[in-house]
């Protein structure tokens, strides 16, 4: 009987891997015994995070591609399942935010926001099902927000994104489910990580999360990858269609 928190032998392909939360995943998901495909835009970070994997004996690949295009999709999909002989686990964590009044995008930023949060995803998806079907344990975790289910001062089409991210998990889960695909979504609240450092060195913004936060701290990366990689292990197999929310109580706090 395999362990039920055990990866050995997993194929997993994570998306935006050199920095922050998918950087912590990818390790994660080897320090349990996956095989990793790690993927970012930047060829030298990603070189650095699969050498940096190697030489802590993970067994890590890399590809710099941009999965907000058709080519970047087609290649990383290629070059992954390529590289490990085939695909069981899918981590959809590329992501990025333009913080703005909703006057104040342009279309341009507008379709780049989109294309980046959710439609990169819901292709990855759709690329890697096939794969996914072949496969005896598969299952996709999509990386959302608290954005999504809360309204924040800017970030409109972030927050739309990551809204529509929930209803991706769901119809998946459930339409994919006699595939043997388990489908789930993790939403963290604020997070460390280059993507949030900008707004959360303003003091008086860091002193208004915090005031929102029961537990009182910023989230590491750390505690977002644990959770996403127990999702992917067979203790997990009996759960899909979830958003899972990684807020230090956020979502919970009234008045």
């Amino acid at each position: 009987m395999k362990p039920k928190f055990d990866l050995t032998g997993v194929k997993a392909l994570v998306t935006g891997a050199t920095k922050g939360i998918g950087y912590a995943i990818a390790q994660d998901l080897a320090d349990f015994g996956a095989t990793v495909t790690i993927v970012a835009r930047n060829k030298s970070e990603v070189e650095a995070a699969v050498k940096s994997a190697k030489a802590r004996d993970q067994k890590v690949y890399g590809i710099a591609c941009d999965v907000a295009t058709r080519a970047g999709r087609a290649a990383v999909m290629k070059f992954a399942v390529e590289s490990m002989s085939g695909l069981d686990v899918l981590i959809n964590n590329v992501g990025t935010n333009v913080r703005k009044k909703t006057t104040e995008y342009s279309e341009e930023e507008y379709s780049f926001l989109i294309e980046t949060n959710l439609t990169s995803t819901f292709e990855m998806c759709r690329i890697s099902h096939p794969f996914l079907k072949q496969s005896s344990h598969a299952a996709i975790v999509n990386l959302g927000s608290v954005a999504g289910a809360r309204a924040l001062p800017t970030g409109a089409p972030y927050a739309m994104a990551k809204a529509a991210l929930d209803q991706l998990t769901r119809s998946l889960a459930v339409e994919w489910a006699p595939d043997g695909i388990r489908v789930n979504c993790v939403a963290p609240w604020f997070i460390k990580t280059p993507l949030t450092d900008p707004i959360l060195s303003k003091q008086e913004f860091m002193a208004r999360v915090l005031e929102k936060t029961p537990l009182n701290r910023l989230g590491e990366p750390e505690d977002v990858s644990g959770i996403v990689a127990f999702l992917c292990m067979p203790a997990a197999s009996y759960i899909t269609g979830q958003t899972i929310s990684v807020d230090g109580g956020f979502l919970a706090l009234g008045l």
